[in-house]
Parts: C-alpha cells; sequence; structure tokens
C-alpha cells in the first residue's frame, strides 16, 4: 500500500487508547490495531527508518504532523490523536467526526429517495 493510499478503518475502543500511558504506546497502539508492528514494512511505506521509530516510541524525538497523519491513514485508525485528546482532558465518547462531501451527498440523496417512495406511495393508494 503507498503512503497516499487510506487503510480501510479500524475500530479502537475508548478503553484501548486510554490504557496506553505514553504517545509511543498510542502509536504501537495504532499500528498493532491494524496487524502491524512498527516493523520493517511499516517503516518502508511509511519512509521512515528504524532509529526514528524507536524515538518516536520512546519520546526522544517528536512527529511531524504529515508523518504522524500518514502513519494513522496507512494504520486506519486515529488511536495516537485520541490518546492526546484523552490526555488533554476532552471526552472522547462524545467526540465525532464531521460529515465528508461524499458522506453528505450520499445523506442528502437517501434522503431525496425516502422522499420520492414516500410521493409514490401516496399516488398508488
Amino acid at each position: 500500500m503507498s503512503t497516499s493510499q487510506i487503510a480501510l478503518p479500524v475500530s479502537i475502543s475508548e478503553a484501548e487508547v486510554t490504557r496506553e500511558k505514553t504517545l509511543g504506546g498510542a502509536l504501537e497502539l495504532c499500528a498493532k490495531a491494524a496487524g502491524y508492528d512498527l516493523d520493517k514494512e511499516l517503516q518502508r511505506d511509511l519512509g521512515v527508518d528504524k532509529g526514528q521509530f524507536s524515538r518516536w516510541k520512546n519520546g526522544t524525538e517528536g512527529i511531524v504532523w504529515p508523518k504522524f497523519v500518514a502513519l494513522m491513514d496507512y494504520c486506519g485508525n486515529d488511536a495516537p490523536l485520541l490518546w492526546m485528546l484523552h490526555q488533554r482532558g476532552y471526552e472522547l465518547s462524545s467526540l465525532r467526526r464531521r460529515e465528508t462531501e461524499t458522506e453528505r451527498e450520499n445523506r442528502l440523496l437517501r434522503e431525496e429517495n425516502a422522499a420520492l417512495r414516500r410521493v409514490l406511495q401516496g399516488v398508488s393508494t
């Protein structure tokens, strides 16, 4: 998978995220939930070397936003971001994602379809 692709979403529970003690642990959870270790395949696909992964995990080097997003996209979950929000005092159970343009279009089409069905049912009775 290239890093320009986004993986299928992987479900991460609030309990899993809040159980992690460090950002490094949350990074590992992100990879583990997608079926990876912080291993050579993941390193190669993200363009990160073993040392850099190790420094991220140990908290001795920060992770820049583009690589942070690439890791979450590649693994299909937002575990590290959710961990950060939890650490900052946010209630994870009340967060929700914004509707994407495609999701909005689909919702509007479903609503239009339902309205047309109601009209047609009224005509046929």
